[in-house]
């Protein structure tokens, strides 16, 4: 019942669609494929997979320090910087030449974000929703980002059996990313 009320709002199916663009842009791309891609331009997967572990140290930073500012702020733009940075981090990886410092650069800023989206997701479910409901529209909202990481990490594998190369599905998570950074934003201020 509670899913069946939380679908009749736009304010659901916004906090899904992010969230399915947030696993795409996650555990379903990065996660999955990270390695491998930079294995197709020539760097070792110890190497890469160093990348990896620095992006994990980000993003312990980014998502204590994402609960602590979602108490504290407007919780639509905090999304839509981390939305948009993420963005912005997967459109230049393939210009960072894989490089240390190119991608010491993509792993701070990617890093930072990776599961700082998640504090704010579940305020802004808590605050539209009430806090008796919070949870169960929050884990359906969940599934959607399992279905994007599904979809990422279908597609960018099929992307690179098909293209012989990831690129093209890092340029799509980038770009809708940018989306979910302007989809977020389609919901109003609360009273």
């Amino acid at each position: 019942s509670v899913l069946a009320a939380a679908s009749r709002t736009g304010v659901f199916w916004v906090l899904f669609a992010t969230f399915f663009i947030c696993g795409l842009s996650t555990n379903g791309l990065v996660q999955m494929h990270f390695v491998p891609l930079c294995a197709d331009f020539g760097l070792p997967a110890v190497g890469a997979a160093s990348v990896l572990a620095f992006m994990g140290l980000f993003n312990l930073v980014g998502t204590i320090a994402s609960g602590w500012l979602s108490d504290r702020y407007d919780n639509r733009w905090l999304l839509f910087w981390y939305y948009g940075l993420r963005g912005l981090s997967l459109l230049y990886l393939p210009s960072s030449d894989f490089t240390f410092y190119g991608l010491s650069l993509f792993a701070i800023f990617y890093g930072l974000d990776w599961v700082a989206t998640v504090p704010p997701t579940v305020k802004l479910a808590a605050d539209r929703f009430g806090p008796e409901k919070a949870n169960l529209v929050f884990g359906w909202v969940f599934a959607g980002h399992q279905i994007g990481a599904a979809t990422a990490a279908f597609g960018a594998g099929l992307t690179r059996s098909a293209l012989s190369t990831y690129l093209p599905a890092f340029y799509v998570a980038g770009a809708v990313c940018i989306v979910a950074a302007l989809l977020i934003l389609t919901l109003k201020k609360p009273q």
